[in-house]
């Protein structure tokens, strides 16, 4: 990844006490420093002794935020340091928005190939389809470019136009579509109602929109009478902890949903004011349902809201706080950990279903397993 090509300023440290005796002043500097001027010193000397040594040209700028990066990395998997130019990637990710035209890209014979189009997007207003080749953008040709400049080329600001080159399957002449950037909302929720009524939610990450579309699914399922839910979370990351608090409330009966435990502070429970939860549930979770994901799955668990069901869970019981700071860069660093809510530390650990079910063979004998017991043995469901 590209954040954790750099090595750590600590690892830098440890490799350069090896030559101890090529700073002088190191074997006498606590004598004449307070530790907090000595560590100063110690760095300055370091990246002096970087930048005559090295054998290519680096930055001052380069060297800080390398350094910057490295204390964060090495507290966590989970904490890092975001230069202004990364934040922007950062909070699209997080947060599910951006400004584009609403398509999703792949590459095929050295160009762009729309792989599908979000529903009313710019892009399907402006008759893109599926399967279309983009050959040009604002009539440069893009053969040979990358997925990631190509979707910078597509995205810019709200309300300008980028002019498309395509061709198009039965069609000999290339097609070309101008369509106005929007500011786009990542939809993370797929659904659909299976048979035996059984409604079937996917939700593949907690971003700002991960509710109003939870919502719009089980609205669709209320008007067809439909009180039997398989909410899967399997491959889901997590993302935002309103959000799926926001969510939970709408499964967990009142109590508390998830304890957050902060340093020198009270433990913080964030609760459920639902008096008669009206869904059977099932929830799906596999290896890669981390963080938001397994405060969903524990809290369902631990409060007896419905059943787990897959393998355990990734094991990331952590909070992370995002600091922006006057240059626009931020700081994203791990300051409390969640507990569930029978206050059950799962990091490092993972949640462990209440069934738990290998998928084997390609044959996902998880959702049939969910499948089968809302169908046949709704009492295993506690509501």
């Amino acid at each position: 990844m590209k954040n954790r090509r750099l090595t750590t300023f600590l690892t830098l440290i440890l490799c350069l006490t090896l030559l101890f005796s090529s700073f002088p002043s190191y074997g006498k500097a606590s004598s004449f420093y307070p530790k907090a001027e000595y560590d100063l010193k110690f760095f300055q000397e370091v990246m002096e002794y970087v930048k005559q040594k090295y054998p290519f040209k680096v930055e001052d700028e380069t060297l800080v935020t390398n350094a910057i990066k490295g204390m964060l990395q090495g507290l966590d998997p989970y904490s890092d340091y975001y230069t202004k130019e990364e934040v922007e990637e950062l909070l699209k990710s997080i947060r599910g928005n951006y400004v584009g035209i609403g398509i999703y890209i792949g590459e095929k014979d050295g160009y762009i190939q729309v792989l599908s189009i979000m529903e009313d997007s710019p892009s399907q207003r402006a008759g893109l389809q599926a399967g279309d080749l983009i050959i040009s953008i604002d009539d440069r040709d893009i053969k040979g470019i990358s997925l990631d400049e190509a979707a910078s080329l597509i995205q810019g600001k709200e309300g300008t136009k980028v002019k498309l080159g395509i061709l198009r399957e039965g069609k000999q002449n290339p097609i070309y579509i101008t369509v106005t950037r929007e500011a786009i909302e990542i939809n993370p929720v797929r659904y659909t109602i299976l048979e035996d009524n059984i409604g079937y939610i996917i939700l593949s990450q907690f971003n700002d929109y991960s509710t109003k579309y939870i919502k719009r699914a089980l609205s669709e399922f209320d008007s067809k009478g439909i009180d039997k839910v398989i909410l899967d979370l399997r491959d889901n990351p997590g993302g935002i902890l309103d959000q799926v608090v926001s969510i939970s409330r709408l499964f967990i009966p009142k109590g508390p949903i998830v304890h957050i435990r902060e340093k020198n502070k009270p433990i913080y429970t964030y609760y459920s004011n639902l008096q008669n939860p009206k869904y059977k549930l099932a929830v799906l979770v596999n290896q890669n349902s981390a963080s938001a994901s397994e405060i969903l799955a524990g809290a369902v668990k631990d409060r007896k809201a419905g059943i787990v069901i897959g393998t355990k869970t990734y094991g990331k019981g952590l909070v992370q706080t995002m600091v922006p700071l006057p240059d626009g860069s931020m700081i994203k660093m791990t300051t409390a950990e969640y507990l569930t809510p029978n206050l059950t530390s799962i990091n490092g650990i993972g949640v462990e279903p209440d069934v738990v079910v290998e998928n084997v063979n390609e044959e996902d004998l998880q959702l049939k397993k969910a499948i089968e017991l809302l169908k046949w043995n709704p009492i295993v469901i506690k509501l």
